[in-house]
């Protein structure tokens, strides 16, 4: 297995782009097949073999296809399809970057949904390159991430955030640390005003998001800890819950899994696109 995360050095190309991802799943590794993917507030530009399928399930709705690909930002948990072989280099936005950045093709906002990308048309990258690219992605993580900031500088430089963009941006740097009630208070706007912007430019809204980012953090935490070593009174006090009973129901909605279940099969819903690591392994 190889895997790996790096953070753009550009500027121009930071201000819209969170990170650069790799996973590849090689014939010996081990894995869940049909891992879970968490909610997730930002989109992904997913580099891949041209000849190589994709599979997404939201909910029953199946979305499929072969090569490169957008992910937009997704409010519910997906279902992958990793039973083959696969190699996926990601480009993550940062939340709300799609709406100044308008990909051609789709209108703002545009969630829950997955869609085949001409890296041609959008970035001027030839079939060759993308390959190439991800040759150098298998054997360098940090001259690969300078190759993709050359590549996107070129492409971001067009595009501005307007006054909405950035006061999502000012949010977005408060909004797990704040009540979302004090947030146009602290950033000396109405919280009408903050709402609508972030809804503008983000197609969800503050509470969503919040809820999105702690789920995230809330299993991170859980990764770090055995099944014994989990105290879920604790869990939920640390992560906001009013009480058991309410994380219970929390995570019910958003994996399908009592806490119970989740301390023995938390492996199957991870965030494998930029986020939590510990995902493959190669078999001995």
């Amino acid at each position: 297995m190889i895997q790996w995360l790096q953070f753009p050095k550009c500027s121009v190309v930071s201000t819209f782009v969170e990170c650069y991802w790799l996973i590849e799943k090689r014939k010996r590794a081990q894995s869940f097949e049909f891992p879970m993917l968490n909610p997730d507030p930002c989109g992904h530009l997913i580099m891949s073999p041209e000849d190589q399928s994709y599979s997404y399930n939201f909910g029953g709705n199946i979305e499929c296809g072969f090569g490169d690909h957008i992910l937009f930002p997704h409010l519910q948990t997906l279902q992958l399809d990793h039973s083959s072989p696969f190699i996926h280099l990601g480009i993550k936005f940062k939340v709300g970057a799609f709406y100044a950045i308008k990909i051609p093709g789709f209108g703002h906002p545009t969630l829950d949904q997955v869609a085949a990308v001409d890296l041609q048309a959008l970035l001027a990258m030839s079939k060759l390159e993308v390959v190439d690219l991800l040759s150098l992605a298998r054997k360098d993580s940090a001259l690969c991430r300078d190759n993709l900031d050359n590549v996107l500088v070129r492409w971001l430089t067009q595009f501005h955030h307007d006054k909405y963009g950035e006061l999502t941006s000012r949010v977005l740097k408060v909004i797990d640390i704040e009540p979302i009630a004090r947030l146009g208070e602290l950033l000396h706007c109405s919280q009408r005003t903050l709402e609508r912007a972030f809804s503008k430019t983000t197609g969800f809204t503050l509470k969503q998001c919040q809820s999105m980012n702690r789920l995230e953090a809330m299993l991170e935490y859980l990764y770090s800890r055995s099944k014994e070593e989990i105290d879920w009174a604790e869990v939920a006090c640390r992560f906001g819950f009013s009480d058991q009973p309410h994380l219970i129901r929390y995570l019910k909605s958003q994996l399908g899994l009592t806490p119970a279940k989740y301390a023995i099969d938390r492996g199957l819903t991870i965030d494998v696109y930029g986020g939590v690591s510990n995902y493959l392994h190669e078999s001995t």
